[in-house]
Formats: structure tokens, C-alpha cells, sequence
């Protein structure tokens, strides 16, 4: 598992958000937990740049994707009305599920990192189910950075 810290070179895949009034909390900086939505807003970009945008995307292959676990790292922070890249890559495979790796930065400097791993499951009982074989051929070839294979 690569735990260095990610640079925007790693990264095949960004979107611009522009930090708003509403985000900051009393020490006007970003409040914490908008980071969470900020990577979601990374994700769901991500997923409509490989062609798998939400909600047909992965139905169509008979499944979806839930998050099992999320952790950030916190660098610096963000103030109002900075522009933000938000930075999203699949760094590990496995069978049922995936690790993304996502940066927050303002123009080159990483503020918040974080690491999502989420679950293919069946659409109506959220059973574990393999990862769709197109999915993951899309991702290969979209991919900067190779995603590391986990059986």
C-alpha cells in the first residue's frame, strides 16, 4: 500500500470547486466534515468521467458501490473563496471492492487527503458482489498511477 503523500501528478482525474460562505466554521476555515462532500463531489465527477456516472452507470451492470470506510489526513486549511482541486484516483483493486485515494489542493499544495474504500453490492439486498469486469477496465485505462491488484 503506497502511504506517501499524493502530489496532482498522481492524479488522472480533477475538478474545480470554489469554496463557499456557507462551508466555514467559526475560525472561517473549512469546516471539517465538508471534506467528506467534497471527496463525494470528487467521486460522482470521477465516475461521469469513466463513463459510469450515477444512477445507471454501475445499474447497469447489476450493482453499486457503498462506502465501508474513510479516513482524511488534515495539512492546511481552506478559506473562503479559495478554488479548490478536488483530486479522486482508484489506487487499489480487489474483488468486491476499491480504494480511492483523493486530494483537496489549492493550486499545487495538498490540504486534506483522504483514502475511501467502498463495496460493490447488489442493488436491492447491498450484498458484496465482484467488482463489474467493464468497470474495472475502464478504470485500468483511465488510471495515471496503476491501481495496485488485491485478490
Amino acid at each position: 500500500m503506497d502511504e506517501r503523500r499524493s502530489t496532482l501528478d498522481d492524479f488522472a482525474f480533477a475538478h474545480r470547486i470554489r469554496v463557499r460562505w456557507a462551508e466555514l466554521d467559526p475560525q472561517r476555515i473549512v469546516f471539517n466534515a465538508h471534506y467528506l462532500t467534497y471527496f463525494d463531489v470528487a467521486l460522482s465527477e470521477y465516475m461521469r468521467a469513466i463513463d459510469f456516472k450515477a444512477p445507471d452507470g454501475l445499474a447497469k451492470q447489476g450493482c453499486d458501490i457503498v462506502l465501508a470506510n474513510a479516513n482524511l489526513d488534515f495539512r492546511a486549511s481552506a478559506r473562503y473563496d479559495d478554488e479548490l482541486l478536488l483530486a479522486a484516483r482508484v489506487a487499489q483493486l480487489g474483488r468486491t471492492s476499491l480504494r480511492f485515494r483523493m486530494g483537496c489542493f489549492r493550486g499545487d499544495r495538498l490540504l486534506v487527503e483522504g483514502r475511501m474504500s467502498y463495496v460493490a453490492v447488489t442493488l436491492a439486498e447491498h450484498v458484496p458482489v465482484p467488482l463489474p469486469e467493464p468497470f474495472v477496465e475502464r478504470i485500468l485505462a483511465f488510471e495515471r498511477v496503476p491501481p495496485e491488484r488485491k485478490a
